[in-house]
């Protein structure tokens, strides 16, 4: 169904926003299918801001359920002071170009909005609907949205042959000097210049379209609002190179050392990729609470866990939430502030997953498959590699 065209009036939020936590939570009935169809329904924004609404229906084929974890803060009383850095700051910058280029970094982009996000596919970048919209009207910022990724820059520039025919002009140039050192001069001039070019930059590239589900939306579910704080972003143009891959995660503190990882784009290190990881303190069946150290930027970024697959030496990694960054929440009826991360369900990987492939069908014999394979190793050695989707 189409809808009028969004204002685009929202300014980004300069405080956390007070949300319900892992212990508020606790306490809310459970939702009913037709409360999960509203917030899983979802809204189109496209580059000529032209905007439409797509209901859901859930079919029963998919495995919703995910396990309800004791909490560990329910004993604490202690208040935290508003902060985003815990004790020692424990990030890494990655200044080399060939990591910040390579994977799993490389899958890391910078939304124009000024947050983060992560490739999932060529052509989709998964990052926080709080940095497109505020719950209400769509961030000012977000009319004309670009994502940018750190690439190379060569002395070919963007076109290749461009960048030959140059290349050619120049020694034909270099050749008809040669008496007065004319050369010379121009082999200098292409080594300065190749050594500096070298150097990663933004490459940005516009957003043809986003997709928010309704339940960030503060009049669908306002308790519960940030356990949808996830949008995905449809690029113009696909990018090269390799993107991660989406899971699903029965439990983080199941894994070896429970521990997550991500990358973003702090805004107190600017254009510089900061790489962090740490254990998870709690988590619900949609929310991770942790101690990795962030600042504002980061938001948006893909949180990844990295598993040893049996017989092979590579990491596999998968993500498998979203860093919404740093909020209130409730704990024992006070606000204490933590860094939160939204999880992949079941539900929302089949969503997302139905958003990049247009096929429903694609996400459920994935999920299927998923849930199959858990099962299996659960009745086998449970080892981390059980409930992984993909």
């Amino acid at each position: 169904m189409e809808l009028s065209r969004p204002a685009f009036a929202a300014e980004p939020p300069r405080e956390p926003i007070a949300v319900c936590g892992i212990e508020c939570q606790r306490v809310l009935p459970e939702p009913s299918l037709a409360d999960l169809e509203q917030r899983l329904s979802y809204e189109t924004v496209r580059e000529d801001g032209t905007r439409s609404v797509t209901e859901v229906s859930l079919l029963g084929h998919y495995n919703t359920s995910m396990p309800s974890f004791p909490s560990q803060l329910a004993g604490s009383t202690h208040r935290r002071q508003k902060r985003q850095v815990y004790g020692t700051d424990s990030r890494f910058v990655i200044a080399d170009k060939q990591y910040t280029t390579s994977y799993p970094f490389s899958t890391t982009v910078k939304v124009s909005t000024g947050c983060s996000g992560i490739l999932l596919s060529p052509r989709h970048v998964l990052t926080a609907a709080h940095c497109i919209h505020d719950g209400q009207d769509y961030l000012k910022s977000a009319k004309k949205l670009r994502v940018g990724i750190l690439k190379l820059r060569t002395r070919r520039g963007t076109g290749r042959r461009g960048g030959q025919g140059k290349g050619r002009r120049r020694k034909a140039e270099g050749d008809t000097a040669e008496g007065k050192g004319g050369r010379r001069r121009g082999r200098k001039n292409r080594s300065r210049r190749s050594t500096e070019d070298k150097q990663p930059s933004f490459r940005w590239t516009r957003v043809k379209q986003t997709r928010i589900p309704k339940g960030w939306f503060r009049n669908v579910s306002q308790e519960v609002a940030v356990d949808y704080d996830y949008a995905l972003l449809e690029l113009k143009r696909p990018q090269k190179q390799k993107y991660m891959d989406l899971g699903v995660v029965r439990s983080i503190k199941g894994l070896p050392a429970g521990r997550i990882h991500f990358s973003g784009f702090d805004d107190d290190r600017p254009n510089q990729l900061v790489y962090r990881f740490c254990s998870v303190s709690d988590e619900s069946s949609d929310l991770l609470y942790q101690h990795c150290d962030a600042q504002p930027g980061s938001s948006g970024s893909g949180v990844y866990i990295r598993l040893k697959e049996p017989g092979k030496k590579k990491w596999r990694r998968k993500i498998v939430a979203v860093f919404s960054g740093h909020q209130w929440v409730d704990v024992n009826g006070e606000q204490q502030d933590y860094n939160v991360a939204v999880r992949i369900t079941p539900l929302k990987y089949a969503q997302i997953c139905h958003w990049i492939n247009g096929d429903s069908s694609v996400c459920q014999n994935q999920v299927k498959v998923s849930a199959t394979a858990r099962a299996r190793k659960e009745d086998g050695d449970g080892k981390m590699e059980s409930g992984l989707a993909g």
